[in-house]
């Protein structure tokens, strides 16, 4: 039953990650961009532009919160490993399913109030000083980026319990190798 649902899975799961790329990789070419012509203004003109530190806010945002589930597709997240690197076989196992399940839910959690938030700030019309940005939009990335952080999570917790081996993510099998020698 599980592996009927793993070829949908993993094509969308592709074609998210294809989309998490292009905005992650637009936004820091972005970011660079106007940072360079805004010294080179600042330089040679002797103006600066009023609107490149809030764009690169902007961005920042957008790419701290989309790269939330790119980091977690290919399991470059942080982990607190030091009791998980000392477990073997099911147990090993077991803890990934349970750390995945409950970060993914605390993810979904943490988007329903980045939600609530965005609500709020859409109801006081609040807009950024010099693009005029409405607010809600640059914080609707939040809970964009938590969602899919948490779907990820969930969807490593899945494969781990649908197949053999260990997964750090849905995409990502882990790789570990012991130190040589036998040292731990």
């Amino acid at each position: 039953m599980a592996s009927r649902f793993l070829p949908l899975i993993t094509k969308a799961d592709r074609l998210l990650e294809a989309f998490e790329r292009l905005v992650l990789s637009a936004s820091i070419l972005l970011m660079a961009a106007v940072s360079i012509a805004n010294v080179a203004s600042r330089n040679l003109l002797g103006q600066s532009f009023t609107f490149v530190e809030e764009l690169n806010q902007i961005l920042m945002i957008l790419i701290t919160f989309v790269g939330i589930g790119y980091g977690v597709r290919h399991a470059r997240h942080i982990r607190m490993s030091a009791i998980y690197d000392q477990l073997k076989g099911t147990v090993r196992k077991a803890l990934m399913v349970i750390v995945s399940l409950a970060t993914g839910i605390l993810l979904l959690v943490l988007a329903w109030y980045a939600v609530q938030y965005v609500i709020g700030v859409y109801r006081t019309g609040s807009v950024t000083p010099a693009m005029r940005v409405p607010l809600y939009l640059v914080y609707a990335w939040v809970p964009v980026g938590f969602v899919v952080g948490g779907i990820q999570y969930l969807l490593a917790a899945w494969r781990n319990l649908t197949t053999p081996g260990v997964y750090l993510s849905f995409q990502q099998k882990e790789a570990y190798e012991p130190p040589a020698g036998g040292e731990t």
